[in-house]
């Protein structure tokens, strides 16, 4: 079967194929129904849109059938779906909607309640779990891939209006054609190996690029099943996996910290999974994950906007995401300078020696895959500047060419004149038996710079110890002098986003004055001790002292 230059070829592909394709709870679709079901919804989509309006679709679900139905009824109609993120609310969810110019929005009696209020002229609403819906539905049923298209499909249609989960300022809207989705699931299938036998298994959100750009798309091109989690669980995710006989998954976020997170059993390894690809898990957690359930986490780079990937290959050294792949030209650049970086130098202990030289922001200096946001030049001319596309993350690049990822370009902190990255530091607090969670995040030095705080999260029973904590610090051989957490808040759970990412901005606005348990280094030398009371009066006074009380947050302070 040939690679195919459109999502809606994958569609038709599976008109005919009467094996299970769609699995989600107790429901179960061919690939048939599946194929047939998505033209029922094109018929009507191309007769709901108004001539002369962008062919574009809104989807505020979960994770349910009607998400990929939907999906595909896009791709055989030649319309693009804005995934719209049921996190949202009230004026931002209807800026969502709009700036993506939705003529239609697909939701599910849940979410309704999101609606209320918001004034979204000419947007026609459709319910899915309604007796209304199933009855206009109905009228097309018996159409067939290819019936209803608003246009020729051609893989420069658009096919996704992805918001990107940027931590500050409204989302911006990643534009994904149907060649490149097509052509990213075909690499995905050609890369790990998919079959037709493999199942899929979709527990990230769909609104999300994640799950559809690498999950649902492969599946698709490789002819694999799909099963659906309508919300991740890290507790219900194992049993998940045996009842749908799942192979395959993603995570981003901290998804494989939670699954971690969960009590172990004996029959953790008792199940069909044999591959999981992602981001953000770490070498660590990776290893644990591997240790633990016997299953291979593959960490991969990329995102929605497709400006640039890295490809992970069998020699590629622990702790590196890969090498760049065949069609980019890819390079560690000051971001300020655009010259590139020094390769990345280790001691025996493998610790990175020359940071400072050797981080510096990815770019692409080739040809880019990057299709653009949706009515945002400003944003496009921000990713794109001098002929590079810049993906606002922090890399390094060793002797061999191995690319190694160091956080955010808004993760980096300076300390004492000296540049560190917030990846490599969390990487380093994993490794601590007590952490089921890590954050670290910049506060504002009370002179000048920044200083270094780290969020904790403990595994279930686990006490935080300071003394414990500092000599677990004091013998990690690749933490510099300036890495050390001065201060270490323990929360709860986690604070993340609706796609498993820390909230940093959450964490970094409260800083240390949080109702959490904040413990800090005050006066050096690896002593932690409770901040508060005296304490913090102190060090506030100090910020007043030089005119830096203002970089800190406008909360109140803890009481």
């Amino acid at each position: 079967m040939g690679s195919a230059g459109t999502v809606a070829e994958l569609v038709q592909r599976q008109w005919g194929d009467h094996r299970p394709g769609l699995r989600h709870e107790d429901t179960v679709l061919s690939h048939h129904q599946v194929a047939a079901g998505a033209a029922a919804r094109a018929a009507l989509l191309v007769d709901l849109l108004s001539a002369g309006s962008e062919p574009h679709l809104g989807v505020l679900l979960d994770n349910t059938p009607e998400f990929p139905l939907w999906l595909s009824a896009a791709a055989l109609a030649g319309a693009a779906v804005a995934g719209i993120n049921p996190t949202r609310r009230g004026a931002e969810l209807a800026r969502d909607i709009l700036h993506t110019e939705c003529r239609v929005l697909v939701t599910e009696r849940a979410h309704l309640s999101l609606l209320d209020g918001l004034d979204l002229p000419g947007v026609r609403v459709l319910v899915t779990d309604t007796d209304a819906y199933a009855e206009l539905l109905a009228g097309y049923t018996g159409a067939e891939p290819g019936d209803a298209v608003l246009g020729e499909v051609r893989s420069a249609t658009r096919m996704l209006l992805y918001f990107t989960s940027g931590s500050t300022g409204a989302p911006k809207a990643a534009i994904c054609t149907q060649g490149r989705l097509a052509a990213a699931g075909q690499s995905l299938v050609d890369h790990f190996g998919v079959r037709r036998d493999d199942v899929h298994y979709v527990c990230m959100p769909m609104f999300h690029g994640n799950a559809v750009i690498a999950d649902w798309a492969p599946a698709l091109a490789g002819g694999a099943a799909v099963a659906l989690r309508r919300r991740f669980s890290a507790s219900g995710f194992l049993d998940d996996v045996r009842a749908y006989g799942a192979t395959y998954f993603t995570s981003v976020g901290r998804a494989v910290q939670y699954l971690l997170a969960t009590p172990e059993r004996p029959d953790d390894r008792d199940h069909p999974l044999r591959l999981g690809f992602g981001t953000e898990a770490g070498a660590v957690d990776a290893a644990r994950f591997r240790e633990r359930f016997g299953v291979r986490l593959v960490e991969g780079y990329g995102s929605s906007e497709g400006g640039a990937a890295i490809q992970r290959t069998p020699d590629t050294p622990a702790g590196a995401i890969g090498r760049a792949s065949a069609r980019d030209d890819l390079a560690v650049v000051d971001p300020e300078t655009g010259e590139e970086r020094a390769a990345a130098v280790f001691d025996e202990g493998g610790r990175l020696v020359n940071g400072a030289e050797a981080i510096g922001e990815l770019v692409n200096r080739g040809h880019t895959p990057f299709e653009g946001y949706w009515r945002n030049a400003e944003a496009d001319a921000a990713r794109v500047r001098g002929g590079w596309y810049w993906t606002g993350d922090l890399f390094f690049r060793d002797l061999d060419g191995f690319l190694h990822f160091a956080g955010r370009t808004d993760d980096r902190l300076r300390v004492d004149s000296e540049n560190l990255a917030a990846a490599m530091i969390e990487n380093i607090l994993a490794r601590w038996g007590d952490a089921a969670a890590v954050a670290v995040y910049a506060v504002p030095d009370p002179v000048a710079g920044d200083q270094v705080m780290a969020a904790l999260a403990l595994r279930e029973g686990a006490v935080f110890e300071p003394a414990a904590f500092a000599a677990f610090l004091a013998a990690q051989p690749d933490l510099g002098t300036k890495m050390a957490p001065r201060f270490v808040r323990i929360v709860p759970a986690m604070p993340v986003t609706a796609t498993n990412k820390v909230h940093r901005v959450a964490l970094r606005r409260e800083g240390f004055r949080s109702t959490d348990p904040v413990w800090w280094n005050g006066a050096g030398g690896g002593a932690y001790g409770p901040l508060g009371g005296e304490e913090l009066a102190g060090l506030l006074a100090e910020y007043e002292a030089h005119g830096r009380t203002a970089l800190l947050s406008s909360i109140s302070p803890m009481a």
